[in-house]
């Protein structure tokens, strides 16, 4: 097998993965076109897990040691305008986030390892749906993931624009953040924008929170500590020449641990209620716990960090890159099971205009960086299992 039609094998599967989006928990064609690809390669494949979720297997050897790839399948609910010629066929559905580009990765792992079988232990290729909105690491794990298909270590990777295209990045501890979302409703008593005397201003209230949330991470956490929270949206029932009588403030949370996640959570409710009451309004507060933070076992970053070496030489790796703020369901899985995340870079010019960034109508994920991702994973394997 030459490295040019492994390539080209690449590129077919993302631009059919590309052209054909499909959304959290509607990765039906998707799984299908994956599950083919597998059983083409005479593995041991399990649909329908968690959804619309894969797992294949492969045992070379007696090693017990089991190893676990992931990718995810779906895309976002975004109309394409990169004018490509394999751009998406389902109208406001894309792959802007380039998951069609991990999974082209673990399926071009797993025909390497399939093809020359040189490690020793069981690898599970395992395509995660509803990556997006944080449900299909749960779902999968839900339906037994773990119990039916144990897994002694996890890996997963993600495209990442700005990073030089093919450098490998990681680190030891938190690389991705929790996401928790919040609502704040307010009610107040809507009046004449003329009479405000008459009325309890929920608007004033919701200024008064949003300014007061901003002192929770400032006045409440080491300023080591990394943390955010973001109001988003306000809603009213108002109009121009009357005061409302509700609003309603959403927004999210992100942090690295669970001690952070329930301060911001006690923090937040405390202040929401306090102010309510001073103005004699009526306040529901909820937080709910949306992406678990991605947080790296030490053991497995130096698996990972070897394994990156071994494939692009040690200039091209970041074993201690600088942790991001955004969230990745990847995270739900090495909470139960040690493992580590990487980011793949994507490119940092394009057009000598800069880099596109991820959820952009206009993105597309580096081709050249494919053949990186799949060899990085088989490699993960051989270094994790050795002969």
């Amino acid at each position: 097998m030459s490295l040019i039609s492994f390539e080209e094998q690449l590129h077919r599967w993302r631009h059919e993965l590309h052209s054909n989006p499909e959304t959290g928990f509607e990765e039906i064609t998707t799984a299908e076109y994956i599950a083919q690809q597998l059983k083409n390669m005479g593995l041991d494949v399990y649909t329908g897990i968690g959804g619309t979720g894969i797992v294949a297997n492969l045992t070379v050897g007696n090693n017990p040691t089991v190893i676990g790839l992931r990718a995810d399948m779906d895309a976002l609910n975004i109309t394409e305008t990169t004018g490509k010629s394999y751009c998406s066929k389902n109208h406001g559905k894309m792959h802007a986030c380039g998951h069609d580009g991990h999974m082209s990765m673990l399926l071009g792992a797993a025909k390497l390892l399939t093809e020359n079988r040189d490690f020793n232990g069981t690898v599970r290729f395992v395509f995660q749906p509803a990556e997006e909105h944080g449900r299909g690491a749960k779902a999968m794990m839900s339906e037994g993931l773990l119990e039916r298909f144990p897994i002694d270590e996890f890996y997963g990777v993600h495209n990442w624009p700005g990073l030089p295209a093919g450098n490998i990045c990681t680190r030891v501890g938190g690389i991705m953040a929790s996401e928790d979302n919040f609502t704040i409703k307010i009610k107040g008593k809507g009046t004449h924008a003329a009479r405000p005397h008459m009325g309890k201003d929920p608007l004033v209230i919701a200024a008064e929170i949003i300014l007061a949330l901003q002192t929770i991470i400032s006045r409440n956490l080491d300023p080591s500590t990394p943390a955010v929270i973001s109001c988003t949206e306000i809603h009213t029932d108002g109009i121009r020449n009357a005061i409302p009588s509700n609003v309603v403030i959403t927004g999210d949370t992100r942090s690295y641990s669970p001690d952070v996640q329930a301060m911001l959570e006690n923090r937040m409710r405390t202040i929401c209620e306090s102010i309510c009451k001073m103005h004699d309004a009526e306040c529901e507060f909820e937080y709910t716990h949306e992406f678990s933070p991605t947080v790296n076992h030490v053991t497995c970053v130096n698996t990972a960090v070897k394994a990156a070496i071994n494939i692009v030489g040690e200039s091209k790796v970041d074993a201690n890159v600088q942790a991001m703020m955004a969230s990745e369901d990847f995270g739900a899985f090495i909470e139960k099971v040690p493992g580590c995340f990487a980011f793949i870079g994507n490119g940092v010019e394009e057009d000598g205009k800069g880099f596109i960034p991820l959820h952009n109508s206009n993105y597309d994920i580096n081709d050249d960086i494919l053949s990186v991702g799949a060899q990085y994973f088989a490699e993960i394997i051989r270094t994790r299992l050795p002969l």
